[in-house]
């Protein structure tokens, strides 16, 4: 039976690992949630044909397309969603912004801050609808942080901490560049951890404790040269493997950021912790659905860290979805985007992280990354 619900044609740039997270997140949305609109995967694009074919047919694109501009210049799509390498993330925008399409984009937003600008003010200049995909914001027990937190049961914030540790590029046989591995190619990535780990975390932090005025940055790159994969040479490396950074919020609570390539034993070991005068809250990827709360209200004997497992009814999305103690997974936070996004786009109100969003954080990673080349404070830059 085919759906009363208006469609918004998706049309899908990219077929990797977050291509198939996105499809997938258009695919269960209208399943579990009341959308105003019905995500249509209407057609994807790569270079390769036959990938982009083998990738259409297994998650049901109608069609597909092989030059991204011919994809924008479709009448019959609606929406773009950005799923390439950090390098074209402004040159397709800017350009689906002309055309008038709705635009999702990968994380981070641009390779740079002003980069990221030409991108914000093209979409405001439009008038699109326009998200980025930091998805830790809607796994349910971080999205529960932020009810907590807006609440003030934390009081006056002191700390924040977070580190992302993944072990995946020790090897130093590991090549760099290429399809598979780009995200070690500065010239596609832009920055390493940096751009590719620590965004994930700043864009949390500046949503849960507020924007950071200032930070103090060092980067290493432990092996400094790799064959090219499109080379076939040694090339120098220069994107960094591991940074770690302090900064002060503007709500004078102390930033300790640290992210690393290189915690053997660590595969993506997201993890955060927020101390405040009343209580403190922690999270930790791995164990995605609990949240770590100490309240020092409660009485003497009995205070200590308590476990919430979020998966009741009344905790954020999971009314959607089974019945309580039944927990979900990674893949739900792009579901839960999905669902926000087409549930704005009924409301004409605005859901984050939008461009203009993610362009704060893209400010924080260019002086972080200007912080470790000079080895001073660095000032963040704020764009009105």
């Amino acid at each position: 039976m085919a759906s009363s619900k208006k469609p918004l044609n998706i049309g899908m740039i990219g077929y990797g690992f977050m291509g198939k997270a996105h499809s997938n997140g258009y695919v269960k949305a209208p399943l579990f949630f009341d959308l105003p609109y019905k995500p249509v995967l209407k057609a994807v694009c790569a270079r390769n044909a036959e990938k982009a074919q083998a990738f259409a047919d297994t998650w049901g694109y109608e069609s597909i397309e092989t030059d991204w501009r011919k994809l924008i210049e479709r009448k019959d799509i609606d929406a773009i969603d950005i799923c390439t390498p950090n390098n074209i993330h402004a040159e397709i925008a800017l350009y689906a912004a002309a055309h008038k399409k709705i635009i999702l984009c990968e994380k981070p937003l641009a390779m740079n801050g002003e980069e990221g600008l030409k991108m914000v003010e093209a979409v405001e200049k439009a008038g699109v609808p326009n998200i980025v995909w930091y998805n830790y914001r809607r796994v349910p027990a971080v999205t529960f942080a932020k009810k907590l937190i807006d609440e003030g049961r934390l009081g006056k914030v002191f700390h924040y901490r977070a580190k992302f540790l993944q072990d995946w590029t020790i090897n130093p046989e590991l090549p760099q560049g290429g399809a598979g591995l780009w995200r070690l190619d500065s010239e596609a990535a832009g920055s390493g951890v940096t751009g590719d780990l620590l965004a994930h975390c700043i864009d949390t932090a500046i949503w849960l404790n507020g924007s950071i005025h200032d930070v103090s940055a060092m980067t290493e790159t432990f092996v400094k040269q790799r064959q090219h994969n499109l080379t076939g040479k040694m090339e120098k490396v220069t994107i960094d493997d591991a940074c770690t950074f302090m900064g002060h919020f503007e709500n004078g609570s102390l930033a300790s950021f640290e992210s690393t390539r290189y915690a053997r034993g660590h595969k993506a070991l997201y993890t955060f912790e927020i101390n405040g005068e009343n209580a403190s809250i922690s999270w930790d990827l791995h164990d995605l659905h609990r949240l770590q709360y100490f309240d020092y209200k409660d009485e003497g004997p009995l205070r200590g860290w308590k476990s919430i497992h979020v998966t009741d009814g009344d905790h954020p999305y999971m009314g959607n979805w089974w019945v309580p103690g039944l927990q979900i997974g990674y893949e739900h936070s792009f579901v839960h985007e999905v669902a926000d996004f087409v549930t704005s786009l009924g409301t004409g109100k605005p859901v984050g992280p939008t461009f203009r969003d993610a362009l704060e954080t893209q400010r924080i990673c260019d002086a972080v990354l200007e912080s470790a080349k000079t080895s001073h404070w660095v000032d963040v830059k704020k764009d009105k």
